[in-house]
């Protein structure tokens, strides 16, 4: 174990602000009382006067019995605290909100905001020199470093990791691209119900994340480019030794970190976030992490221009052959070398400058890693997966403030398409409507879904991923155009316009939709138009008031009240407008 003089000879000149338990006192009108009461109160947990004279390193604990992607938390708390206590620090655990995708309600994205305040409050508020970020299920992980952006103190990010694969009759399968995968068999009467139950079994064999590149593990990998989480952090699997290792040594660093005083505004950079976005593009990530990108750059007065996002994914293509994009599973990734594979066929578009929590920069941490080996889930930048980035960026009539697609996941043939619009008012006409053997559809057709936005909807919820209506799917159709102010999950496919802004509830053209209306999509051109004259568009938001096909009523109170009046659109990372700072950087330039 170091002893306190090498503990804080690792860090920069002390600047004189008080650390450990003389941190953020309790206001009484009397410091020293302060002191004495909280140190009376602690040693109640039976700690010594030592233990409480160390660096203290806050430990943000997400463990719910709701969130199977955190029910290793407990083990990776305990590891953590061996690899702070093995750095002469004193780990203090504390809980925050816990949020998982299937069980918030109406759905996580809502949540993410309040965990991000909740986050950044309880760090502020309590006393701790650094503190460990346990998170992993989509929202969490961003949540937490939007909170520990604002809170600026020492902070470092450690990911739960992805589950292992099971096996349904011979057939590897994983959540959750395999999840929709055979839901649509079963909905299209491929497959029974007695075989949808034994899958409903074994897609989810082991605690962790989603096994595949959907938002928990494209999160992941783009902080672990970030520079917030420990070189090979992203892959590990949740259930793995190397993961709890991984938990330790990020104990460790957390007490590195506040020696240092090396806050997160100096590594999530303008430059960094750039880093993070071509991470994005390469692993043919989710379109969730352009949302949750913008929402931590934001924090830090950094705005993500979609256009030069756009332009950087013109040269940056897809390399990792993972599902939805590719065929394999994120322990596959792991076995390949992890993250740093990659980092190493985009080597030459990094800023290779950029501090990591490590203290080294990531050119540094690229060099020092362990020499690659033959393997075929990483591409080679000459040989890619899809030769642009996953996503793309599309202007137009329909979208003046953007939208995206995941083309690296969508339909070839549809890339370039005109169709007809078949309109879903809300998500609660689709649920009503979809299989109604009387719709009006047909394979040609573009589906629309309306007011399914931040304020919409609220929170944006994955409905983006519009099922195939029954009497088609039963045809054999298995994608169609579909088109929404939603958000899809990552680990979907099809062709999917998303994340439409402005969105239908904030009077956008989306909302002005109407059946049998021509839209006309474009991705290698980067529009997306509504083939409607100005006048009948200016007549149909006359007559629609506020220009909402299917507005709600305000709420009345509460969180619900909150997000309502504050949640930012869709190219400003939904995030609160109250928590973000004037802007003074653009990120990327190219």
């Amino acid at each position: 174990m170091r002893t306190m003089a090498e503990v804080q000879a690792m860090g920069s000149p002390d600047n004189g602000a008080p650390k450990g338990m003389k941190k953020g006192l309790t206001s009484y009108g009397d410091a020293e009382f302060s002191l004495f009461l909280r140190k009376a109160f602690i040693k109640g947990l039976g700690y010594t006067d030592d233990a409480l004279d160390r660096p203290i390193i806050g430990i943000a604990d997400t463990f719910s019995a709701y969130n199977a992607c955190h029910a290793t938390v407990p083990d990776l708390v305990e590891a953590v605290k061996r690899g702070v206590m093995l750095a002469g620090g004193l780990p203090v655990p504390f809980p925050t909100v816990s949020i998982h995708e299937s069980f918030a309600h109406p759905t996580s994205m809502y949540l993410r905001n309040l965990m991000a305040m909740d986050t950044e409050e309880m760090v502020r508020a309590q006393p701790m020199d650094a503190v460990v970020l346990i998170g992993g299920c989509d929202k969490t992980v961003p949540a937490q470093l939007m909170g520990a952006a604002s809170a600026g103190v020492p902070a470092i990010q450690l990911v739960t990791g992805p589950m292992l694969t099971g096996s349904h009759r011979g057939e590897r399968v994983g959540a959750c691209t395999d999840c929709r995968r055979f839901w649509a068999r079963f909905r299209a009467g491929e497959i029974d119900a007695d075989e949808i139950a034994g899958v409903n079994g074994q897609l989810v064999p082991t605690a962790g994340t989603c096994g595949v590149m959907g938002t928990a593990s494209t999160v992941a990998c783009v902080v672990e480019a970030l520079g917030m989480m420990l070189p090979g952090g992203a892959a590990a699997p949740a259930v793995s030794s190397s993961r709890r290792r991984i938990a330790e040594m990020t104990g460790t660093q957390a007490v590195r970190l506040a020696g240092r005083g090396l806050t997160p505004d100096r590594i999530m950079t303008a430059e960094a976030f750039e880093n993070a976005l071509r991470v994005l593009l390469a692993i043919g990530g989710s379109t969730n992490g352009i949302v949750h990108l913008t929402a931590m750059a934001g924090r830090l007065g950094i705005a993500v221009d979609l256009d030069a996002f756009d332009r950087i994914g013109r040269e940056t293509p897809v390399l990792v052959d993972l599902k939805p994009s590719g065929t394999h599973y994120m322990e596959d990734l792991e076995r390949a070398g992890g993250l740093v594979a990659v980092l190493r066929e985009i080597r030459h578009l990094l800023h290779l400058d950029c501090l990591t929590v490590t203290g080294r920069t990531l050119g540094e941490e690229i060099d020092a890693a362990p020499a690659p080996w033959p393997q075929s889930v990483v591409r080679p930048f000459s040989d890619p997966v899809y030769r642009e980035g996953g996503m793309a960026v599309l202007r137009g009539s329909l979208a003046p403030g953007g939208a995206v697609i995941k083309q690296s996941a969508a339909d070839a043939g549809l890339l370039s398409h005109t169709g007809r619009a078949v309109v879903f008012t809300s998500i609660e006409d689709m649920a009503r409507r979809v299989d109604d053997e009387n719709l009006d559809v047909t394979p040609d057709d573009i589906l629309v879904l309306q007011s399914a936005g931040p304020k919409g909807a609220p929170g944006m919820p994955e409905a983006g991923y519009m099922p195939i209506p029954r009497k088609l799917a039963r045809q054999g159709v298995t994608d169609m155009v579909r088109i929404s102010d939603a958000r899809m999950s990552g680990t979907a496919s099809g062709t999917i316009v998303l994340h439409v802004t402005p969105e239908s509830a904030e009077g956008g053209p989306l909302g002005l939709v109407r059946d049998g209306d021509t839209i006309r999509l474009d991705v290698p051109g980067r529009t997306l138009d509504l083939m409607v004259s100005d006048e009948e568009l200016a007549a149909r938001r006359a007559a629609a008031g506020a220009g909402a096909s299917a507005s709600r009523p305000a709420p009345e109170r509460g969180y619900a009240r909150l997000f309502s009046d504050t949640v930012l659109q869709a190219d400003r990372g939904c995030d609160f407008s109250f928590l973000v700072p004037e802007r003074t950087e653009v990120t990327p330039r190219g």
